[in-house]
């Protein structure tokens, strides 16, 4: 029976059981924020899954406690159900992306007319353990197609002293790349800009970017947004797929891209 001032047994512990829900959610939210902000690795994903979960337990938290409430239990049915419909869409969504991703997520044999290695960041001014990956499939794609310039695309991120177009340009260089056939693109800093300046690098060099088929080079999980960016700048592309290293990487990376990707397509 409901009590004054609209609480009850079950309503005071459910509302004791959600702030501390929320509390928890807030303080592991806080500390992978923190870590975040310290820039280690893969951090960024990792926040966002855990601010997303923590989201999610909250909101259950706080349906379960209206629930509790005489007066506010059709509400809290109510919220219930358009809870439960949209963690389903949400979920569907998910998994058309998730079959969008790895549809692309392998590379595609086809001559080209230019190869474009999409940047990944640098760790002490040389390529991250992700863009080796990316250079590497770059160097094995390249070896019956020795004659195709190869364009390096990144630019200058926060604590780098050179762009990542210079570290991809010395790290091909090294492994026997004639250095004339690597063109440096390093002014973008998004995976849009990435495609949209090495067009217009190709475009001032001589192709002719409307006719040319390109070979981007990129993560498995990255290929397909990175395709639709550049069919969308009116060029066909095909996918050379680099191996992310680690399974649980390779799996964070692919749970992100599905955000990603629907950003993309949303807006």
């Amino acid at each position: 029976m409901e009590k004054r001032g609209g609480l009850n047994q079950a309503a005071r512990l459910r509302l004791t059981v959600t702030i501390i829900v929320a509390a928890l959610a807030a303080a592991v939210s806080g500390v992978s924020l923190f870590l975040l902000l310290s820039r280690v690795p893969n951090m960024h994903i990792i926040f966002y899954i855990v601010l997303g979960v923590s989201m999610l337990l909250i909101t259950v938290a706080l349906i379960w406690t209206l629930g509790a409430y005489e007066k506010r239990r059709r509400l809290a049915r109510a919220l219930r159900r358009c809870f439960i419909a949209c963690l389903a869409l949400g979920l569907s969504g998910f998994l058309v992306l998730q079959g969008l991703i790895m549809s692309s997520a392998q590379t595609e044999d086809a001559q080209v007319d230019a190869i474009i290695v999409l940047g990944a960041g640098l760790r002490n001014d040389s390529p991250s353990l992700i863009l080796r990956t990316r250079l590497n499939a770059a160097l094995q794609y390249l070896e019956t197609r020795g004659d195709v310039p190869v364009i390096v695309s990144g630019g200058l991120g926060r604590g780098e002293s050179i762009t990542e177009a210079e570290a991809m340009f010395s790290y091909l260089s090294s492994h026997g790349v004639d250095e004339s056939m690597i063109w440096k693109e390093g002014s973008s800093t998004s995976t849009r800009e990435n495609l949209a300046f090495s067009l217009a690098l190709m475009q001032e060099n001589g192709l002719d970017v409307g006719n040319a088929t390109v070979a981007i080079v990129s993560n498995e999980f990255h290929l397909f947004r990175a395709k639709l960016i550049a069919e969308k700048a009116g060029v066909e592309a095909v996918g050379v797929a680099a191996q992310t290293p680690g399974a649980n990487l390779r799996a964070l990376y692919f749970f992100r891209e599905a955000f990603a990707l629907a950003n993309e397509v949303l807006l």
